[in-house]
């Protein structure tokens, strides 16, 4: 009987430890044959960022995730009149996400990490080239027109040039800080070499009334009777600039059949071209003084603009070599 109760002991002991073993076993919960057990995944720690990301009490996968997303959140560029999104992924920019959520893993409550950030110089460059092609501008020079027999002078426009150094550097520092302020790119200023400040006199002439007009850049100033060339010396048509200005000049006969066996005639009285010559870039012809002044108001010469030796003076005091001269039928 003895025996029989040992024995029977042994059994509750087997049977009391065969529970046991299948409790802790059920806790745990491996799967090993038939028996099924589970691990609770590990947490990054309380208050643990990466970038800005809090990541606290996440999973590795879902701090991956919320890292990501995060830093594939486009750059805004401000730009003239309008806004430019560009995603990391656009210029090359790449973050290593897991390798801070290891560390994330591994680092104690409420520390701060920073995220790797891979950036592309050449992908930026390559981006930023094609928004200077849209939004940069050539400035645009003041031009002198002829509209209606009167001057018009164009309005001058300034230019812009992407900054592109400082527009890269705004980009990388978004990108390696993860955040996303806007980041307003600057343009360099390309003033005009002409505007309309540097037009002045401008001398208008009508062929067919024997008009000479000038105006001070688009002002009207003053009105004179000339005399232009016969019908065969016509006085060219076209727009000519004043390249020499001479005070009492000397006149040098023409290579022409009407000037054949003329001498030249030295300054003073009598001199075919007055006392003042404004010679324009037109071959052989000039604006001059005459002492013929009988010859004004009529196609009289050979091709020269005639005016009263007054007149041409006062002319010669109010224009500069480049002056503008047009030469119309009117």
């Amino acid at each position: 009987m003895r025996r029989a109760g040992l024995f029977l002991l042994f059994l509750l002991g087997l049977a009391a430890a065969g529970g046991l073993s299948a409790g802790v076993v059920a806790a745990t919960t491996t799967t090993t044959g038939t028996t099924t057990t589970s691990t609770t995944p590990a947490l990054i720690a309380s208050g643990v960022t990466i970038s800005g990301v809090d990541v606290g009490d996440l999973t590795s996968e879902q701090a991956f995730a919320a890292v990501t997303a995060s830093f594939a959140r486009p750059v805004t560029l401000v730009v003239p009149h309008h806004r430019l999104a560009v995603a990391p992924a656009r210029i090359g920019a790449m973050a290593a996400v897991r390798a801070a959520v290891a560390r994330a893993l591994a680092a104690p409550a409420g520390a701060g990490l920073k995220l790797r950030v891979i950036l592309s110089r050449k992908g930026t460059q390559r981006y930023l080239d094609t928004v200077a092609k849209r939004f940069d501008r050539e400035s645009v020079d003041s031009q002198l027109l002829l509209r209606n027999l009167r001057p018009v002078i164009t309005r001058e426009q300034t230019g812009r040039e992407l900054r592109q150094v400082k527009a890269m550097n705004a980009i990388f520092t978004a990108l390696v800080t993860n955040t996303r302020p806007d980041v307003a790119l600057q343009f360099s200023e390309l003033k005009p070499s002409v505007t309309r400040g540097l037009f002045g006199p401008v001398i208008v002439i009508r062929r067919g009334s024997n008009r000479l007009y000038l105006y001070q850049g688009m002002r009207f100033e003053r009105v004179f009777g000339v005399a232009t060339g016969q019908s065969v010396y016509p006085t060219p048509l076209g727009q000519w600039h004043i390249v020499v200005m001479s005070r009492n000049p000397w006149w040098y006969p023409p290579n022409s059949a009407w000037a054949k066996g003329e001498k030249p005639v030295p300054p003073g009285p009598g001199n075919p071209l007055g006392t003042r010559w404004m010679g324009l870039s037109a071959s052989g012809v000039g604006i001059h003084g005459t002492p013929d002044d009988a010859s004004i108001g009529y196609s009289a010469s050979h091709g020269c603009i005639r005016m009263h030796i007054p007149d041409a003076e006062w002319l010669f005091s109010h224009v500069t070599v480049g002056t503008t001269v047009f030469i119309v039928a009117a």
